[in-house]
């Protein structure tokens, strides 16, 4: 069965087409960098919270950690969000039901988004514990330096 999908023609559903191109591009990006950075450049065994504590509160990079972690959720939470809300409006035809579905996957996404950027951007190292933990685990985490 031939399928006769084309861009759309203009409006919200184009704009729309597009994002999905151009946040699967970037999120291939975004994930592979995460996983060389993550997998390859460290050994697993290594990252834990004293690892992550201390790429976040470095105050030279601390930032770009941030904003590449950030950018992650927020593309792949408008990416799949966007891809669940197309596939859902081919399923569901009631003016009603398709507000009611809107209206709860946008919020769902956003409540899931504003408890991801809470977690990176207000994040606190807590010192006592990256001291406890490298005080019961000897050289496990002692490369992440915790101001």
């Amino acid at each position: 069965m031939a399928r006769n999908r084309i861009k759309p023609q203009g409006g919200f559903e184009l704009t729309a087409w597009y994002f999905m191109r151009i946040s699967g591009l970037a999120l291939v990006f975004l994930a592979v960098g995460h996983l060389f950075i993550m997998h390859i450049a460290n050994n697993v065994e290594n990252i834990n919270y004293a690892f992550v504590a201390g790429r976040w509160a470095n105050p030279r990079t601390g930032w770009i950690w941030r904003l590449w972690d950030m950018s992650m959720i927020a593309l792949a939470m408008f990416h799949g969000f966007n891809g669940l809300r197309q596939i859902l409006d081919e399923h569901v035809h009631g003016a009603k039901a398709r507000v009611a579905m809107h209206t709860t996957l946008w919020a769902v996404m956003t409540t899931l988004l504003v408890l991801g950027t809470y977690a990176i951007w207000m994040f606190q190292v807590d010192k006592a514990y990256v001291e406890q933990f490298k005080a019961m685990n000897p050289g496990a985490g002692s490369h992440a330096s915790v101001k």
